[in-house]
């Protein structure tokens, strides 16, 4: 896997490009020096840990012959100093699904996801604790 990285502005607004050429603009918001022209690094790692767990839960879930009519996801990250860096301490993932999708189908996709598949929210795991949450149809699922 690799990424390249291209600086298009003086500032901090990059292009950054996958060896499939899809590209990503990354950027600082302007009290930082940026001009906001794309997610931040860690928006990203969000985004990462939000798609990585959305592509298995609907894998698992189409698996099991499941109906998902909607799929959102939240992610929320809490970060803690540490010298001058801001890791993430804690994240939080809700998933949002409808559809005739059967509860305990629903809730161990995500357990597998976390716990088994999501490449992203392992590779946090040494420092971040990564929770979740399912709402199928409205109703928050029990773990």
């Amino acid at each position: 896997m690799k990424i390249t990285l291209e600086r298009v502005n003086d500032n901090f607004h990059f292009e950054l490009k996958n060896e499939r050429g899809h590209l990503v603009n990354v950027d600082s918001r302007p009290e930082f020096g940026g001009n906001d022209m794309g997610a931040s690094p860690m928006e990203l790692v969000l985004m990462g840990v939000a798609g990585c767990s959305a592509i298995d839960m609907i894998s698992i879930l189409k698996k099991q012959r499941q109906e998902i009519t909607s799929f959102k996801a939240e992610v929320e990250g809490e970060r803690l100093q540490v010298g001058e860096a801001k890791p993430f301490k804690e994240i939080m993932v809700v998933f949002f699904l409808e559809g005739p999708i059967n509860e305990e189908k629903a809730a161990r996709a995500a357990q597998l996801s976390f716990e088994k598949y999501c490449s992203v929210s392992k590779t946090l795991e040494p420092t971040a604790t990564v929770h979740y949450k399912v709402v199928l149809n409205g109703n928050q699922l029990d773990k």
